[in-house]
């Protein structure tokens, strides 16, 4: 099931996008008009919101979670037609970018097309009615795996997508039967070769209390067998907790190192500062200097980068799910060449073929990360509250350029100043920087 190329996707990175807030029109067309700039961004894969009709039933809001699904082979005419759909994928095809779409396939919304013509697929409560088992989805009801036609007809679904997008971003995907996962991947892989498969994992506290309730809840790890791309929300809790001061920074480097060792060698993390279930990069970051250390260290930890859109703009308030909410594109700081620079340097095949890599904390809210492969070493040093230091740098004595700002580096007697802005150098051993482009 391991992909030989996967390790590729540690150096690309893709960009959330939620048509219906994406626009005051909300559309494909929208999109559409937009790709050149994404695309410049330094951008490698678009990721769609789920793009199907959305129930009416039990609907949330004013117009509806797009994750309460009517049915899975349509296309929400609020947003445009299937054809609409089908060229816009084909413009990203042509600028170079691959395209994903949101598959939910844990859950559909009570009055979806399978609700009405196989009621028999679905979880049923004790009074025989439909439900769902976590509890807090009101506008969703569960799918029951036990039942293989609906294996079949997922799967059928998901090769007629696969006729035209390049992936899935599989939702709740440690809901569903790893077996279920496997087999689709095979069969994907005919219509679809080389499909980008990213998992939604869950929180290692929702994973243990599904498991109490008697549900499938997959590990990390178990992903690891079906798909490419796995979420951090198993580091992310401890990430936010530094960041609410509820726990040092140490605790979070010591889950990212972690990883290393309990993951396959080919594993890929989706990093992300912000999702469109998580506050915004902006808000948890007000600080334009914090925000910026925060934002190299997305690029460069191990792993796919994630933007949600938006966050090029530094906009502080994320979409609503249920209404109307259009992404304020004005009235943040535009980081948009500061993201065009950090692509430049995630580029670097460093970040898919170094063969050792490790996190450190060095107090005072910086923190290291260096790879290595062979002599070479590219190292990032990341002060994610601003503060200047002079730290301990376990690198060769010398003068370095920061690939992000082009200022020099210096390292004497293994340490190194840090002004508070963050900074990326490369010690080459026999290459050069130029080599490796």
């Amino acid at each position: 099931m391991f992909n030989p190329d996967v390790k590729l996707l540690r150096g690309k990175v893709i960009y959330a996008v939620y048509v219906r807030q994406y626009s005051p029109e909300g559309t494909f067309a929208q999109v559409r008009r937009d790709l050149n700039r994404i695309r410049d961004l330094g951008v490698d894969v678009i990721w769609f919101l789920p793009i199907h009709p959305i129930g009416v039933k039990g609907r949330k809001g004013q117009l509806g979670s797009p994750y309460a699904i009517r049915d899975y082979r349509a296309v929400n005419p609020e947003l445009g037609t299937y054809e609409e759909f089908a060229t816009l994928v084909e413009d990203i095809h042509k600028l170079d970018m691959q395209c994903l779409i949101d598959v939910v396939y844990n859950h559909t919304s009570p009055d979806s097309v399978l609700a009405s013509e196989h009621p028999e697929w679905f979880y049923k409560k004790p009074d025989g009615s439909f439900g769902n088992r976590a509890g807090a989805w009101l506008d969703v009801i569960d799918l029951d795996y036990s039942h293989r036609d609906l294996w079949d007809y997922q799967i059928e679904t998901l090769k007629q997508w696969a006729k035209i997008v390049d992936g899935f971003r599989c939702d709740v995907a440690p809901l569903i039967p790893l077996e279920f996962w496997q087999r689709a991947r095979r069969e994907v892989e005919t219509v679809r070769p080389g499909c980008i498969w990213l998992s939604e994992s869950v929180e290692p506290e929702f994973t243990v209390e599904n498991r109490a309730r008697g549900m499938v809840s997959l590990s990390d790890s178990e992903i690891y067998q079906a798909f490419d791309v796995a979420y951090d929300y198993d580091v992310y809790g401890d990430f936010i907790n530094w960041i609410t001061d509820k726990q040092p920074l140490s605790r979070y480097v010591e889950a990212l190192n972690r990883q290393e060792a309990i993951y396959p060698e080919h594993y890929v993390k989706l990093r992300f500062l912000e999702n469109h279930d998580r506050p915004r990069a902006a808000f948890l970051f007000p600080d334009e200097k914090c925000r910026r250390n925060a934002t190299a260290m997305l690029y460069f930890l191990k792993g796919t980068t994630l933007l949600y859109n938006g966050q090029e703009v530094s906009a502080v308030s994320r979409p609503s799910l249920f209404d109307r909410d259009t992404i304020d594109w004005e009235s943040g700081n535009d980081i948009s060449a500061f993201l065009r620079g950090l692509y430049r340097i995630k580029r670097h095949p460093f970040f898919a073929r170094s063969a050792g890599y490790r996190v450190i904390n060095s107090g005072n809210g910086i923190l290291q990360a260096i790879y290595t492969k062979g002599n070479a070493q590219m190292t990032g040093i990341f002060s994610l509250r601003g503060n200047t230091a002079m730290l301990e740098t376990p690198c060769a004595d010398g003068r370095y350029r920061n690939l992000i700002d082009g200022s020099a580096v210096h390292v004497e007697g293994g340490l190194t100043f840090t002004g508070g802005e963050p900074i990326i150098f490369c010690t080459d051993g026999d290459e050069t920087y130029d080599d490796w482009k």
